[in-house]
């Protein structure tokens, strides 16, 4: 009995004293981010997990697959991927071929690894991708299995110089889109994942559940390429995508991601490069990106299915990227109604006549959300067609997008920035009267052959800090 109470007080002093450590960390981490948050990005990044797996390899060749790029090899992968895992884990590896497949689902210690001259295809057959619990530009449903995909898992990876090929084109999975870039101008008759994205999005609305929410057959969305949902302590390293069905990498409510030397070449609709999404703790780094959409956007949910989740994105850290096609560089949005704070850009190289913006961030007030704490350092940036920064609370695409959750946008940065060719605006900010873009900061910026050097509504202590545009010294405004 005195032996139980001591035991039980001992356990007692224990979790005050790691209660105590705890706060103690969360204060001296706070007053890091306050004072310098660089060294709170630093921090971030040393508290990220790695993946460890044990050194074992599971061969797909000897599972059955074959590398012809004909024979159908998905039960090849699944027996290969249940093999390792069933045995503590290791290396699923996937040898130097061409390998058909459907749906690849990663379990918890397995390491999908592609030797240098690997590739995977991936079918364009929609039924060999069995309907899951997932995600369609920020609204939660059952659909189509991305093409890579692993739920609720712990230390996961996929690695090697391979090549993940989705095949996507104008003739298959595109089409769905809608667009008149990618099928109905050939003659070729679209799915229209428009008109089921508005079913989507008016079934969030109404508070249906999720696993109410089918799609798939006669209903159609495109797939995600690769996916990490709910997991983990996860690794893409070294990695070729190309042509996927629609955005690429999908980290969706998953912690501690490390997506290092990937390079992502795909051109088609809606194909974002790497979209963060209700995650935290995550960096990207020596990434090559050329997209038909955003190189990189963060998310955080679409509107009231956002709200519902309300999960922020946060401690997202961008190092030594390449950008070249795209929408924008580094975006933050649109689907952001559950909010977005702590991003780090720094050490990046952005410049393609065919990219739009550096930076930018959009909302609306069917989205709303908390934007805050965004820091961009040391870019060189070649060429942008509209800004170099866009900030802009009434972002505006399929159909009215006017609420009642008026968006907060406050506290970003850009220092040491050089532009070469700047496009239309240095800066775009757009904010509401009673809810302004607030506290914008240029330090030691220079921009040339820009058209204006910004249009600014309802913004509210913006700074220019030895910042010169067009040869010129950019004075104070007042705000």
């Amino acid at each position: 009995m005195i032996a139980n109470r001591i035991i039980a007080f001992k356990r007692v002093l224990i979790v005050s004293a790691v209660t105590a450590m705890v706060l103690s960390c969360a204060k001296q981490t706070s007053n890091v981010s306050d004072s310098d948050p660089w060294k709170r990005m630093e921090l971030i990044i040393k508290s990220i997990p790695e993946t460890h797996f044990p050194d074992k390899t599971f061969n797909i060749n000897d599972f059955g697959a074959v590398a012809d790029g004909k024979t159908f090899n998905t039960a090849a992968f699944e027996k290969a991927i249940k093999a390792c895992a069933q045995n503590g884990g290791g290396k699923v590896l996937v040898p130097n071929g061409k390998y058909l497949t459907g749906a690849i689902h990663l379990q918890s210690n397995v390491n999908l690894h592609l030797e240098d001259n690997a590739e995977i295809l991936f079918s364009l057959n929609p039924k060999d991708y069995p309907i899951v619990h997932t995600s369609f530009e920020g609204t939660e449903l059952m659909n189509y299995s991305p093409l890579i995909y692993a739920r609720n898992k712990t230390n996961v990876a996929i690695t090697g110089k391979g090549t993940l090929n989705g095949q996507a084109d104008s003739t298959n999975w595109w089409i769905w889109s809608g667009g008149k870039d990618y099928g109905w101008k050939k003659g070729i008759p679209s799915q229209n994942d428009p008109q089921n994205r508005e079913v989507l999005v008016d079934m969030a609305e109404k508070g249906i559940p999720v696993a109410e929410r089918i799609f798939g057959e006669g209903r159609y969305l495109r797939p995600n390429f690769i996916e990490f949902f709910e997991c983990n302590t996860v690794l893409v390293k070294d990695v070729k995508v190309i042509n996927s069905p629609f955005w690429i990498l999908h980290p969706i409510k998953t912690n501690n991601i490390i997506i290092d030397g990937v390079t992502v070449n795909s051109h088609g609709p809606n194909n974002d490069g790497c979209d963060p999404e209700y995650s935290q703790n995550v960096l990207i780094k020596n990434c090559t990106f050329n997209t038909g959409d955003d190189c990189i956007a963060i998310k955080a949910g679409r509107d009231g299915d956002g709200r519902r989740v309300a999960i922020a994105s946060k401690n997202i850290i961008v190092q030594n990227c390449k950008m070249i096609d795209g929408h924008g560089g580094v975006v933050i949005g649109s689907e952001i109604s559950a909010g977005v704070n702590n991003v780090f850009v720094e050490n990046c190289v952005m410049d393609s006549p065919n990219l739009d913006r550096a930076i930018r961030i959009k909302t609306n007030s069917k989205r709303g959300g908390v934007i805050e704490n965004v820091f961009v350092r040391n870019l060189e940036v070649g060429t942008v067609k509209e800004c170099v920064l866009k900030l802009n609370m009434f972002y505006n695409v399929y159909g009215s997008q006017t609420g009642n959750f008026i968006p907060t946008i406050r506290n970003v940065s850009l220092e040491n920035i050089n532009v070469k060719n700047g496009g239309k605006y240095s800066v775009w900010a757009e904010g509401y009267k009673e809810s302004p873009v607030e506290n914008i900061t240029l330090k030691n910026v220079v921009i040339h052959k820009v058209d204006s050097v910004y249009l600014l509504k309802n913004v509210k202590n913006i700074n220019f800090i030895n910042t010169y545009i067009n040869e010129k010294k950019v004075e104070a405004i007042k705000n």
